[in-house]
C-alpha cells in the first residue's frame, strides 16, 4: 500500500468517527432536552455551574486515563461548546456583557457559556446589571480586577449598591496587538484604542510607530471597527477584535507587562451549589476603634479560612468610612464558613453576602 492510499484509509476512518461523534452529540441534545423538562416543571435553573464544573473535571481525569493524546487542555474548550449547543436546546439564555463585541468581556463571556447562548451587549457595566434585574436577561458579565491595574471600583461599587450575586468567575489572559488593514507597518499614521491599552503598548508604539498619532476612544473593539476603514490606521486590541472585523495582526503581543490578567465576575440571582472547590465573597464594615479589623477578621483565622483577598472602599455614608470587599476559600455551605461569618457578621455593622461560587479554573 503506497502513502496516498494509506492516507485515504486513515481519512475515511476519521470521517467514520466524525459521523459517530455527531451521531453522539445529537443522542446528548435530546438526552439535554428531557433535562431542560424536567428543570422547568420543577422551576429549576437551567444554568448550574457546580454541575458543569463537575463535568470538566470528570472529563479532564478520564482523558488522562487515555493516555492524553487529545491535549487536556482542549478538553474543556470542546466540551464548553457542546454543553452551550445542548443548553440551548433547553432554554435560550440571555448575557449582558460590556460592548461592543470584540471587547475582552465578550471575549470572558464566550470563554465561560460558549458560542450558543445569546451574549447581548451594552453600554455600561451598570447597564449590565439593570438588564438582570429587569429580567431581561439571565447572567451579565462584568470586570472586577486586573493584575496590572487592580480593582475595577465601579464594579465594586455596583455590587454594593444592587441585590445580585456573583455566580462564578473568569480569568483571561490580556495580550494586545496591533493591526490593520495595510501590512506595511511604516505607512501607519494613526493607532486607535482605549486609554488603557495605548499606555500599557506605548513604550513599543514609541520605539516603532514613534511619528503615529495615538487616538483614545471608548474601547479597544472599537479601535478595531475604526482601523478595518482606515488605511493609514492601526488598533490596539485583541485577536478576537482582529478576526472580528477581518483586520491582519501586524505585531504580536506589544503590551508592556507579559503577566496581565483580567477576573470576571459572572453576575446573577441565585447562589450555585457547592462544588468543594469555591470562593465565597462579601462585604463589611468595622467601628473606628483600635483593632476593629483585626477582631472583625479573627474568626476566618479561629476556624481555618484561606482569605484570598481584601480591599477597602469608601462607603460613601461618611467620610473616612470605610468597607471593606473580602475573597475567602469556602462556600456557604460549608459549616466553617457559615460560623465565621456569622461571628464576622455581629462585629460589623455593615456585613453582605455577594455570592458563594465556583473558583475559575
Amino acid at each position: 500500500m503506497d502513502y496516498k492510499q494509506k492516507l485515504e484509509e486513515l481519512r475515511n476512518k476519521i470521517d467514520r468517527i466524525d459521523e459517530e461523534i455527531l451521531r453522539l452529540l445529537n443522542e446528548r441534545a435530546k438526552l439535554a432536552q428531557e433535562v431542560g423538562h424536567i428543570k422547568k416543571e420543577n422551576n429549576l435553573p437551567i444554568y448550574v455551574p457546580s454541575r458543569e464544573k463537575e463535568i470538566f473535571e470528570r472529563l479532564v481525569s478520564i482523558n488522562k486515563k487515555y493516555g492524553e493524546i487529545f491535549p487536556s487542555e482542549g478538553v474543556k474548550p470542546v466540551f464548553r461548546e457542546i454543553i452551550s449547543a445542548c443548553r440551548s436546546t433547553e432554554e435560550n439564555i440571555k448575557v449582558a456583557y460590556l460592548g461592543p463585541r470584540g471587547t475582552f468581556t465578550h471575549q470572558a463571556s464566550i470563554k465561560h457559556f460558549g458560542h450558543a447562548v445569546e451574549h447581548i451587549p451594552v453600554s455600561t457595566t451598570e447597564d449590565v446589571f439593570e438588564e438582570i434585574i429587569k429580567n431581561k436577561v439571565d447572567y451579565g458579565v462584568v470586570p472586577v480586577e486586573n493584575t496590572i491595574e487592580g480593582a475595577v471600583n465601579y464594579t465594586l461599587d455596583l455590587l454594593v449598591n444592587y441585590p445580585l450575586m456573583i455566580n462564578g468567575e473568569i480569568i483571561l489572559e490580556i495580550s494586545l496587538h496591533l493591526m490593520g488593514i495595510n501590512p506595511n507597518k511604516d505607512e501607519i499614521v494613526r493607532v486607535y484604542s482605549h486609554k488603557h491599552a495605548l499606555a500599557e503598548s506605548r513604550e513599543w508604539l514609541k520605539k516603532n510607530l514613534p511619528d503615529a498619532q495615538l487616538i483614545e476612544v471608548e474601547s479597544t473593539a472599537k479601535a478595531a471597527e475604526m482601523a478595518k476603514d482606515d488605511f493609514e490606521a492601526a488598533a490596539v486590541a485583541s485577536k478576537d477584535a482582529a478576526d472580528l472585523y477581518g483586520l491582519i495582526i501586524l505585531e504580536k503581543k506589544i503590551d508592556k507587562y507579559p503577566n496581565n490578567y483580567t477576573r470576571f465576575l459572572i453576575i446573577g440571582k441565585e447562589i450555585p451549589n457547592r462544588t468543594g472547590n469555591d470562593k465565597t465573597t462579601f462585604i463589611f464594615s468595622v467601628k473606628n476603634e483600635v483593632g476593629a479589623l483585626y477582631k472583625a477578621l479573627e474568626p476566618l483565622y479561629k476556624h481555618g479560612i484561606n482569605m484570598t483577598k481584601i480591599e477597602s472602599r469608601p462607603s460613601r455614608r461618611e467620610a473616612w468610612d470605610y468597607i471593606f470587599f473580602t475573597d475567602i476559600e469556602g462556600h456557604l455551605e460549608d459549616e466553617k464558613v457559615k460560623v465565621a461569618l456569622d461571628e464576622l457578621k455581629k462585629l460589623s455593622p455593615f456585613f453582605k453576602i455577594l455570592g458563594s461560587y465556583p473558583k475559575a479554573h
